[in-house]
């Protein structure tokens, strides 16, 4: 396996053999989401990972994370130490975790969240940020935000809601309810749930995409999500234009050339 690891702390990237990008949360026991953890994930999404194959995110064998820094939003001045931060510091921590997430789930490439332990607030708004989610048997997910008397800010209420529908993800958000990895599974919110360590089964999801046709599988990325913002007219408006530009891609070259000589199931992408 050879290794391009981030010079910061907080977060970890390699790259392995199989062509998978893996992209380590490393801030503690439990993964606190942070500012500063946060900036050098967008590092990290935005550079040396930009252009991968697959990309693999993940808390470590233990936890996925836990969540936001609740510290961050104490004030910082005043005779007050349990006082809340004025709204320009919640502001400014809320998009840091819209810049980063909106990044993780812009990379052009197919991303899948390896969910050890907990997933939670902030944690599991990342895991969803991921085109898919493996999770362990013994995770559990949760927006426990409205425990606090707050709302999930970093997409548990859009991303959740489309992908698995309004009123269940009503029913998570606002009771706060932590969920089971196989509660998860059946709402719609995890992909495939393992027993043992879930990275296992995420290398081996993501190894599959990264032998695929690159920049056919972001093109169908783009799609799916670029079509979900509008209406289903602009949708397949977007689709029969993201369709065409894929024949003018290496992808179509290889593929559709080796469909015609060799029949289908034997291209090989760069």
């Amino acid at each position: 396996m050879s290794s391009t690891e981030s010079t910061e702390a907080l977060v970890r990237h390699e790259r392995r053999d199989d062509g998978v990008d893996v992209i380590t949360l490393a801030n503690g026991k439990v993964n606190t989401l942070c500012v500063e953890l946060l900036g050098q994930l967008h590092a990290v999404v935005t550079g040396p990972a930009a252009d991968a194959r697959a990309v693999v995110v993940t808390g470590g064998g233990k936890v996925f994370a836990a969540g936001a820094e609740i510290t961050e939003f104490a004030e910082r001045a005043g005779e007050e130490p349990f006082a809340v931060s004025p709204p320009t510091r919640v502001a400014e921590i809320g998009g840091a975790f819209r810049e980063t997430l909106d990044a993780v789930a812009a990379i052009a490439c197919p991303t899948v969240a390896a969910v050890n332990g907990f997933a939670l607030g902030g944690g599991c708004e990342l895991a969803l940020a991921c085109d898919l989610r493996v999770a362990a048997s013994g995770a559990r997910f949760g927006q426990p935000e409205i425990l606090l008397g707050i709302i999930p800010g970093g997409g548990g209420t859009q991303r959740l809601a489309r992908l698995v529908g309004p009123a269940r993800a009503k029913d998570l958000v606002l009771s706060g309810r932590m969920v089971d990895a196989s509660e998860a599974e059946r709402l719609g919110l995890v992909d495939q749930v393992v027993d043992g360590d879930a990275r296992d089964a995420a290398f081996a999801v993501a190894a599959g995409f990264a032998r695929g046709p690159r920049h056919a599988l972001a093109l169908a990325k783009r799609a799916i999500d670029g079509g979900l913002e509008g209406s289903l007219d602009d949708g397949l408006a977007l689709e029969q234009r993201l369709f065409v530009e894929s024949f003018a891609t290496p992808d179509a070259t290889v593929g559709v050339s080796s469909f015609l000589r060799d029949g289908p199931g034997r291209a090989e992408f760069a």
